[in-house]
């Protein structure tokens, strides 16, 4: 009977303290109102947040952030062809800064270029808006190396070792690398396409800025989805770097997580951008709920941008093969 009862009130605890983990990371709440509106001790309180975030990671990412092998980015691609009309896509990356309040004797590691204190997420996403790589805790203030080639699978996309499919034919013959799309301030790679610098483009240029813009707003999607479901990150997080990355880690395998079994509810049609009849773009509903985070600038995430010769022969190809298509 009284173990019973021992079970009883585990249950229950914990019960709690994921109810009052949901309410402080969906709700927005700080650590001082959650805490009064559960009756429990701010200490209390934040022991139990760091608690229950740091079991989400632990126990959610081997299944909703695992590691991706060459046949599921082989899925990855086909899924952005189909939805977004770019072949030989298997992601989109970008990285944004994460608000925190300053941490003591930090000095200005974490003082960024937008003159706010915080930690960053880079992350990539597949053609449906689930993170499918994240790296988070570089400092917002790091000017003196790439936060995109000094994450981990920024590493190993650059050298070669991400695990992306052999190159493959397009439909009209021409062999080029599976890829990932990024923005301007990412490096042209032959595994990493990035738009045509410049305004007044030739129509073959502009057309694969458009097309490759296309399918990189799934990536600002995706970050735009996060924080309208997890409003915790609209504000200045107050806590220390370690805790903060918990509750970006958290987030993150709990938004894959509820898109997985709740997507439509979670994540409906109109939340996210929509593409028009004529090719313009309809923003999505979460743009008139939250701000955007902060993105991160081209000196941050890179050092200059020694782009082979492979990797211009790469863009204008598949530049020519979309103009023809």
């Amino acid at each position: 009977m009284n173990i019973s009862v021992v079970n009883l009130q585990t249950c229950l605890f914990y019960l709690y303290a994921s109810l009052l983990n949901y309410r402080y990371l969906s709700g927005g709440s700080s650590i001082f109102c959650v805490s009064r509106l559960f009756r429990l001790g701010v200490t209390t309180v934040r022991e139990i947040t760091q608690e229950v975030t740091e079991a989400l990671w632990d126990e959610l990412k081997d299944f909703y952030l695992p590691e991706v092998e060459e046949q599921k980015w082989q899925h990855y691609s086909t899924e952005f062809e189909t939805r977004w009309n770019l072949p030989h896509c298997c992601a989109a990356v970008d990285g944004k800064h994460v608000s925190i309040t300053c941490p003591p004797n930090s000095g200005s590691l974490f003082y960024n270029y937008k003159k706010q204190y915080s930690i960053v997420l880079m992350a990539m996403c597949d053609a449906n808006y689930n993170f499918i790589g994240v790296d988070i805790g570089a400092y917002g203030g790091n000017a003196d190396g790439s936060v995109f080639s000094n994450s981990i699978f920024g590493r190993r996309l650059l050298h070669g070792e991400l695990g992306l499919p052999q190159p493959a034919a397009l439909s009209n013959g021409e062999v080029i690398p599976y890829f990932i799309v990024g923005d301007a301030a990412f490096p042209l790679k032959a595994n990493l396409m990035r738009p045509y610098p410049g305004r007044n483009l030739e129509a073959i240029k502009e057309n694969f800025n458009y097309r490759l813009s296309r399918a990189r707003r799934t990536i600002e999607n995706t970050f735009g989805i996060l924080v309208a479901r997890w409003r915790i990150l609209l504000a200045p997080l107050h806590l220390q770097p370690i805790a903060a990355e918990n509750i970006i880690k958290a987030t993150v395998v709990l938004h894959n997580f509820v898109k997985s079994h709740e997507g439509q509810q979670y994540a409906p049609p109109t939340f996210v951008d929509q593409i028009g009849q004529n090719g313009e773009i309809i923003p999505g509903e979460w743009r008139s709920h939250v701000d955007p985070l902060e993105g991160i600038s081209a000196d941050f995430i890179q050092r200059g941008n020694n782009a082979s010769r492979d990797a211009y022969f790469v863009r204008d190809a598949l530049a020519k093969y979309l103009l023809e298509t």
